[in-house]
């Protein structure tokens, strides 16, 4: 799973920090640090809810296919 974020139109709500700081860090001005990212295994419900936290809806969820074991 993969985050996508469309950083510029972040507007500062902090939602996405608010539910998982540590997928979504913001910068010094209270933004969306990142433009995205690989999510951690395990931690795709946390992404997903911080996701659907963004009122602006700038954070995308893109579901990458399992890698072989």
């Amino acid at each position: 799973m993969k985050v996508l974020i469309n950083k510029p139109g972040c507007v500062g709500h902090a939602r996405c920090n608010n539910v998982a700081p540590a997928l979504y860090p913001l910068d010094d001005n209270g933004y969306i640090a990142s433009t995205g990212f690989s999510v951690p295994q395990g931690q795709e419900s946390l992404a997903q809810r911080g996701a659907r936290a963004c009122p602006e809806r700038v954070i995308e969820i893109r579901d990458t296919p399992a890698e072989p074991r």
